[in-house]
């Protein structure tokens, strides 16, 4: 699935450490989250994101920043213009089967519930700061490759 040029023709998977890298100001990917979030709202590319990443960031968010940042999270994608994909049983079935397959990597089972409802509505895009996209051959957007 890696390509020169992302294809946004199914919009972009916004992965929790992008969102983690936006909110939290001593991130090392700052920036990096900041000029491709910027670039994408330019673009006017379809944002999108899991229920399980939603649930994933605010923990993250809630146990490594605060509460009111985390609160601040949820409101804004709820309330913003992310669509949030829901993720089915038979997504879980095959996240469970993309885990078994690849026993030499650590994917978590949101990471691989992510692939498969990227693999299910052909989303090639990814915006992410966790090498396991890479690793399953997804296309990650970077502030130098937009």
């Amino acid at each position: 699935m890696r390509q020169d040029r992302p294809s946004f023709s199914h919009g972009a998977l916004i992965d929790t450490s992008a969102y983690f890298a936006f909110a939290d100001r001593d991130d090392v990917h700052r920036s990096d989250a900041q000029a491709v979030f910027t670039r994408l709202a330019e673009s006017r590319v379809r944002l999108l994101t899991t229920n399980l990443i939603l649930a994933e960031t605010h923990a993250l968010i809630l146990n490594r920043l605060n509460r009111l940042v985390a609160s601040r999270f949820l409101h804004d994608t709820l309330q913003g213009s992310t669509t949030i994909l829901w993720v089915t049983p038979a997504d879980v079935q095959q996240a469970a089967q993309i885990i078994d397959q690849h026993d030499d990597k650590d994917f978590s089972l949101t990471d691989a519930t992510s692939f498969a409802v990227m693999e299910r509505l052909r989303i090639g895009v990814v915006f992410t700061f966790d090498h396991h996209f890479v690793q399953y051959g997804f296309s990650l957007l970077t502030p130098d490759r937009f």
